[in-house]
C-alpha cells in the first residue's frame, strides 16, 4: 500500500507541475526572474515535502500546487495589466556601461565585480571592455551588449581584406590593484606601465578601476572618477 500511495502521489505531482508550467508559460523556465526563481523553488519544495512526509495526504499535494499555480497566474495577469506592478515583480534593466564608461556605482548596487562583468561579456562574444558602448544587466541576470560601431560584426570578406592575427586583451589593473602575473605574461615591467598610465594623467594604480592591454590597440584605462 505504501508503494502504491507513493506512486499515486508522484504521478499526481508530476501532472500538476506539468500543468502549472504549461499554463504559466515558458518564461517560468527560460526567463528566470527573482519571482519565477522563488516560485520554482517553492513548487519543488511543496512536492518534495509532501512525498516524504507520511502525514501528508494526496489532497495536500493537489491543494498546495493548485493554489501556488493560481497565484502564479494571478501575478502574470497583474504583470500584463499594470506596468507599475511589473516593475515591482520583475525589476528593470540596469545600465552597467554607458557611452563606453563603466558605472561603478551600478556594479556595487547589483553586487557585481569586474571579474563577473568581464566573464559575462566574454559569454556574449565581447572580449574587451573597449568594444562596449552600452551594457545592460537584465532582470534575469543576463546582459545585453551594444558594441561601438567600429566593433560591430562585419566580415573581412565583405571588404575583400586579407585576414589578420587575433589577440586576447589582458587585464593589467582591476579595482585599483596591479595584476603582476598578467603584466609579466605581457613581457612588460611596472616602469613601462607607469609611463603608459601617466599618458592618461594617472599617478597611481589605486586611481584605476580597470586597465586593459590589447595588442595593436594599446592600453585602455578607466579611472574611478
Amino acid at each position: 500500500m505504501k508503494w502504491m500511495h507513493l506512486t499515486v502521489e508522484l504521478v499526481t505531482g508530476f501532472v500538476l507541475l506539468f500543468l502549472v508550467v504549461k499554463v504559466a508559460g515558458k518564461k517560468l523556465i527560460h526567463q528566470i526572474s527573482p519571482f519565477t526563481f522563488i516560485s520554482a523553488l517553492v513548487l519543488g519544495e511543496l512536492l518534495g515535502n509532501a512525498l516524504y512526509d507520511d502525514h501528508v495526504h494526496l489532497w495536500y499535494i493537489i491543494y498546495s500546487i493548485s493554489l501556488w499555480g493560481a497565484l502564479l497566474l494571478l501575478v502574470e495577469y497583474m504583470n500584463q495589466k499594470w506596468l507599475s506592478f511589473r516593475r515591482l515583480s520583475e525589476g528593470k534593466p540596469t545600465a552597467l556601461i554607458r557611452n563606453g564608461v563603466i558605472d561603478y556605482e551600478a556594479l556595487k548596487k547589483n553586487r557585481m565585480t569586474l571579474n563577473q562583468l568581464q566573464s559575462l561579456l566574454r559569454q556574449s562574444e565581447t572580449f574587451s571592455l573597449r568594444e562596449v558602448a552600452y551594457c545592460y544587466l537584465e532582470a534575469n541576470g543576463s546582459i545585453s551588449v551594444l558594441k561601438k560601431s567600429k566593433y560591430q560584426k562585419t566580415t573581412r570578406e565583405d571588404f575583400q581584406l586579407p585576414p589578420q592575427s587575433v589577440y586576447v586583451p589582458i587585464t593589467l589593473i582591476r579595482d585599483g590593484e596591479l595584476l603582476i602575473d598578467e603584466l609579466r605574461e605581457l613581457g612588460k615591467d611596472e616602469e613601462w606601465l607607469r609611463r603608459e598610465l601617466r599618458a592618461y594623467g594617472v599617478a597611481s594604480y589605486q586611481e584605476v578601476l580597470i586597465a586593459e592591454w590589447l595588442e595593436g590597440d594599446g592600453l585602455f584605462v578607466q579611472t574611478y572618477s
